[in-house]
């Protein structure tokens, strides 16, 4: 590829010890990030721009198709089979897909009538406008996207971001490479992190992870059908999976991700849907730069665990 794909997590920081000393921080912080209940309830009254002409891009190979939306800056909306027949995941406006999103300080924009802060998206914003894409390549397999990100609330497009995706086909597994820059001047503070944020279709509805403290030993799994608001979940193999009754379903693994929040949120309105974010905390700062890998899969949960206990073993 013609590209510079970045490595596995990585950060680049004036002060990188800071990550380890906020990395203790209550879950409880998460909820400010998704004061959602009333505002997705007043979504369809204001003025939002639904009638977006999708721009779909498809890599596919033997056992899995992805579809990425240029005109929802690159990310990711669309993992089935190959025949394309079932999308698991949820792309009903620029905030629901399988993409970056990350937190700062409260900076006077409001979410609706909601007030909101620093929250660069790769997709675009609650209006539905999206983000720009800058450089855009891909082939049958693969492909990599840099996007300006906009303000989730204001809609301002933030040109101190610059947020990049490389996609790429390895047989069942779907890897996800992720980088960040921030430019800009202001020094946020501490937040969790959504890595990625991934938003995935309602009929999924009990989430599956492994939360004891022997991990990659086989031991006995958790299942739950998370609710409303948002729930925290451990994740001490660093992966989870949204599955329907008959057990299969999509997974998503992030190396080095212990614990994460989730929610199904049910409003009508082809709304639904199931949440789940990896979940890092650190603060947007001057010449941050920051990199990190996820991988999907679709199948049941044996095979999912599988396949990311060995993508688990390239990480050790």
């Amino acid at each position: 590829m013609k590209y510079n794909e970045p490595s596995a997590a990585r950060f680049s920081l004036k002060h990188d010890c800071r990550l380890r000393l906020v990395s203790c921080m209550p879950i409880a912080m998460i909820s400010i990030l998704f004061l959602v209940t009333e505002v997705r309830a007043q979504e369809r009254a204001v003025d939002r721009t639904d009638n977006v002409t999708e721009q779909w891009c498809y890599l596919t190979n033997n056992h899995v198709r992805v579809g990425l939306l240029r005109s929802h800056g690159g990310a990711i909306g669309s993992l089935s089979t190959p025949d394309g027949s079932r999308n698991v995941l949820n792309h009903y406006d620029h905030g629901r897909l399988v993409q970056q999103s990350y937190y700062g300080d409260t900076d006077g924009s409001k979410w609706v009538d909601n007030p909101w802060m620093y929250n660069p998206v790769q997709g675009g914003d609650y209006l539905g406008h999206a983000a720009q894409v800058i450089a855009f390549e891909s082939s049958n397999d693969s492909a990599h996207v840099e996007t300006i990100p906009r303000n989730w609330a204001s809609g301002a497009l933030l040109e101190e971001c610059r947020m990049e995706q490389w996609v790429t086909l390895r047989d069942a597994i779907v890897e996800v490479r992720y980088r960040f820059k921030y430019q800009g001047q202001v020094k946020h503070s501490a937040r969790h992190q959504e890595t990625p944020a991934v938003f995935v279709a309602p009929e999924l509805k009990s989430l599956v992870t492994y939360a004891g403290d022997a991990p990659w030993t086989a031991a006995p799994l958790s299942e739950r059908m998370p609710g409303w608001p948002n729930e925290k979940i451990v994740m001490t193999e660093g992966w989870a999976a949204w599955v329907e009754e008959d057990g299969r379903g999509i997974g998503i693994y992030v190396p080095g991700v212990t614990e994460g929040t989730c929610y199904r949120y049910q409003g009508g309105s082809g709304s639904d849907c199931s949440y789940i974010a990896p979940l890092r905390t650190f603060a947007l700062e001057p010449d941050l730069q920051f990199e990190y890998i996820a991988y999907l899969t679709l199948g049941d949960v044996p095979t999912i665990r599988q396949r990311f206990q060995l993508l688990h073993k390239t990480h050790e």
